[in-house]
């Protein structure tokens, strides 16, 4: 099993919530500040802000290996749209490992949503 820290459509109530179905929520959390969201239009995408950077709101979810691959596909990974990467959470997550995605294309021009979609 594996933990992921999601921010967006993902996230309870969300409009790919389903991709987490079978799974089981852990709970809220933040990251440590450093990231940002942004609107790409329809769902968010986090990225990091060592400057300005803020503790990123979402929750973590314990996914087995068949739901991890399959997000892994919506987020597109292998395309290159997203990576996933060990995110440093805050208590009570800080000495676990998390993983989650960042968003790696350019974000200028973007609405900066700040810490919450």
């Amino acid at each position: 099993m594996s933990r992921i820290f999601v921010y967006g459509t993902l996230k309870r109530g969300g409009s790919n919530h389903g991709w987490l179905k079978g799974q089981r929520l852990v709970g809220a959390a933040r990251t440590m500040p450093g990231f940002r969201l942004y609107d790409l239009g329809g769902y968010p995408g986090m990225v990091r802000d060592p400057q300005q950077g803020l503790a990123v709101e979402g929750e973590v979810w314990e996914v087995d290996a068949a739901a991890l691959a399959r997000l892994d596909e919506l987020e597109d990974v292998e395309g290159g749209e997203y990576a996933r990467v060990h995110l440093p959470l805050q208590a009570p997550f800080d000495q676990e490992t998390v993983e989650g995605y960042l968003y790696l294309h350019p974000v200028a021009g973007r609405r900066d949503l700040g810490a919450c979609w």
